[in-house]
């Protein structure tokens, strides 16, 4: 259940984070406070993603010798 709550808060940050840089892109004034909340929701997108992968591979299942 947790990999699947990781899963879906790295793909809303990953949205959110394009959202922001996007805006940041096309903005005219020299506000920088886009850059700082895309550049974060970018760091959290690549953190939750990689407690999503973590989580799929660091699995503990013992497979007998006799299956």
């Amino acid at each position: 259940m947790k990999d699947l709550l990781f899963a879906v808060l790295a793909l809303i940050s990953v949205v959110v984070a394009g959202y922001f840089l996007y805006s940041f892109q096309n903005q005219k004034s020299d506000n920088s406070t886009s850059l700082i909340i895309g550049v974060v929701f970018a760091l959290l997108a690549v953190i939750f993603g990689g407690l999503f992968i973590f989580g799929k591979i660091n699995r503990h299942e013992d497979i007998h010798i006799t299956e």
